[in-house]
């Protein structure tokens, strides 16, 4: 059953509903938690999004993807100057809602049915709360508020509607970066060069993470051509070309393997443990071939209690903490 969520985007709502997206901090400016930005995590492909501004719902979204880390959005320019500069995308299809509806005008109906803690409007008024971002809501409230109105219900449907997705914006957010490295006058060509190569997991890269992993993390395979050497921490995020070219930062991976590693399926503790994420498919890992991960995930008693890899050192574990908060869905 899908979730359903229902975003205040007063600021950003032109951008994000002509983006197909989303985009939050991932805490607030003085760097605590905040639930409604956390939420951008526990949104899911297939989830429906009301979105509120102008004091009306006037679109309905479907997710279609995971949030992932990604900058804040230039379109914004000067909007929300004083929120971090790195938080959550979540891809998102927007269709309109015909006519809009004001939540002010079902105030009686909708309030028993708003969230008591963490509602995106009040209850008794209509009126969006402060800090209020994107909220969980229940089917009732989204059924009350869409009753009276139309939209493109088979557009949403469709989950190849959204052209958004992890690999587009990737591709978007590394050939920006690209460019910023080939016009950095601090590095000379030589690791430039390097540091190109290592967004496909080539070059002076391999090499280094090849005198530290002989092996797929999490399939044993050993034959270097059946094997990716993959960024720990996204090669987009490294603020460095150290970071870039650091054979600590790495792991190789299948090709399939490197897949769920990169989109947040999978991650590592620091003992070697594989992580696996609640919310990826069983049988579709089931298809992949992963069948221990699996058994695994849940815990059927011939499985063993935990699929485990060999412990990583020091430097690794300092990425995997940060692919563990920023990469892995959990």
């Amino acid at each position: 059953m899908p979730q359903f969520w229902w975003v205040n985007h007063n600021q950003t709502a032109r951008q994000e509903i002509d983006g197909q997206y989303l985009w939050s901090p991932k805490t607030e400016s003085n760097g605590a938690r905040s639930v409604f930005y956390n939420n951008m995590r526990r949104a899911a492909p297939g989830d429906l999004v009301m979105s509120f501004f102008d004091q009306a719902i006037r679109y309905v979204g479907r997710v279609a993807e995971f949030a992932f880390t990604a900058p804040k959005p230039a379109e914004f320019k000067e909007t929300g100057s004083y929120w971090n500069q790195e938080g959550w995308l979540l891809p998102v299809f927007w269709t309109p809602l015909v006519p809009p509806v004001r939540p002010k005008a079902l105030i009686e109906v909708l309030g028993p049915h708003l969230p008591a803690k963490y509602s995106p409007i009040n209850p008794s008024s209509g009126s969006g709360n402060q800090k209020a971002y994107l909220a969980s809501v229940s089917p009732r409230v989204f059924q009350t508020i869409v009753d009276g109105a139309t939209f493109d219900g088979a557009a949403l449907a469709r989950g190849g509607a959204n052209s958004l997705t992890f690999e587009v914006v990737n591709e978007l957010l590394e050939n920006a970066v690209e460019r910023r490295i080939k016009e950095d006058l601090t590095l000379e060509d030589t690791v430039k060069k390097s540091v190109i190569q290592a967004r496909r997991g080539q070059g002076k890269f391999r090499a280094n993470v090849e005198t530290i992993e002989h092996s797929c993390r999490l399939t044993g395979i050993t034959n270097s051509a059946l094997l990716i050497a993959s960024h720990i921490k996204p090669w987009r995020l490294c603020t460095s070309a150290q970071e870039r070219l650091d054979g600590m930062n790495g792991l190789l991976l299948t090709p399939d393997a490197d897949h769920l590693f990169d989109r947040g399926f999978i991650s590592f503790e620091d003992g070697g443990e594989v992580l696996i994420s609640p919310r990826v498919d069983k049988a579709d890992l089931r298809r992949l071939g992963f069948e221990q991960l699996v058994m695994q995930s849940f815990g059927f008693s011939e499985a063993p209690v935990v699929w485990r890899t060999e412990a990583f050192t020091q430097p690794q574990q300092s990425y995997l903490a940060q692919h563990r908060a920023d990469v892995f869905v959990g």
